[in-house]
């Protein structure tokens, strides 16, 4: 099997357990309350990439990324807006609202462009300018007819987006990354843990050992597929990594719809055509564009 065969096979098991099995998960964690669950993703998933860089023996570039505080810094911020996008997404599942999640991770790519050309001066082709501009069309669309800013969707799309962003800043990659930014927020998710636990409001060990190991499965569902898009993104063309990345909130939209059994109104509908033209145009025109205009992806861009 070819490198670029492998890569794809990878980057396909990659979204495809983002839009399936990581939804459903958080689905069946939904005893306890998204804080409490956010808590434990960032604690085991520590203890998880702990154990990953320790076996492949990468625990001297991790500290020289560590020992850089420059980069510390960044991952500090980074690691805030993860966290943001993490819990919203969390408790986007937990209260039936998977597909305004999904539709954020559609409009992602596109708020990336634009704070690429904000913060990075990264200029943008008429084509992505005008997709950009149907995404707009559609939560505007959603507003009026709903009456409600789509703000998951909206906070999804940006804080992923502003990760995606600090994340090329900081030049460091996805394994050392995430393990820094957990790193970051461990002490914090471990002292909410504690409260919970001395204020008797945990669920974690209170209601059945089965129910704890999910919880603590946290940790592989967060860093499994993080090695394989890692191994993925070695082996394949940005833009190739580009397209795939709408399996993941595709199959969410799917799950979202046919197996959660959540609301698909005509309004909703509008928006994700919008949504699915502007992807389909800025998808096509990136193929067909030289290498030199083609957005550069960050090797750590990863849905939740």
């Amino acid at each position: 099997m070819s490198d670029s065969t492998k890569g794809v096979l990878l980057g396909i098991a990659t979204y495809a357990f983002w839009g399936t099995v990581a939804p459903i998960y958080f689905k069946l964690v939904d005893r306890a309350d998204p804080p409490e669950i956010l808590a434990h993703r960032i604690l085991w998933s520590v203890v998880m990439l702990v154990a990953v860089i320790t076996v492949l023996r990468k625990w001297p570039p991790l500290v020289a990324a560590a020992s850089d505080m420059r980069i510390v810094r960044i991952l500090a911020c980074s690691a805030v807006a993860v966290a943001i996008n993490w819990y919203t997404y969390i408790w986007a599942v937990a209260h039936d609202r998977l597909i305004e999640a999904s539709l954020g991770y559609f409009i992602n790519p596109l708020v990336s462009v634009l704070l690429g050309f904000a913060f990075l001066r990264e200029r943008l082709r008429m084509v992505e300018w005008f997709s950009i501009a149907l995404a707009t069309a559609s939560v505007v669309w959603l507003t009026i007819a709903a009456g409600v800013i789509p703000w998951i969707s909206l906070t999804v799309a940006f804080s992923f987006g502003l990760y995606g962003l600090l994340r090329k800043v900081a030049g460091v990659p996805a394994l050392h990354g995430l393990t820094i930014e957990t790193a970051v927020l461990l002490p914090v998710a471990g002292g909410y843990l504690i409260y919970r636990q001395v204020a008797g409001t945990i669920v974690f060990g209170h209601f059945s050992h089965g129910f704890d190991l999910l919880l603590m499965a946290s940790g592989p569902v967060t860093a499994i597929p993080l090695l394989w898009f890692a191994a993925a993104v070695r082996r394949l063309r940005l833009a190739t990594i580009g397209l795939l990345q709408y399996i993941s909130p595709t199959l969410q939209f799917l799950v979202a719809v046919f197996l959660f059994h959540e609301p698909f109104d005509r309004t909703r509908m509008l928006a994700f055509v919008l949504i699915w033209i502007a992807v389909a145009i800025y998808s096509v025109s990136n193929v067909m564009a030289p290498a030199s205009l083609r957005p550069q992806y960050s090797q750590s861009s990863r849905p939740s």
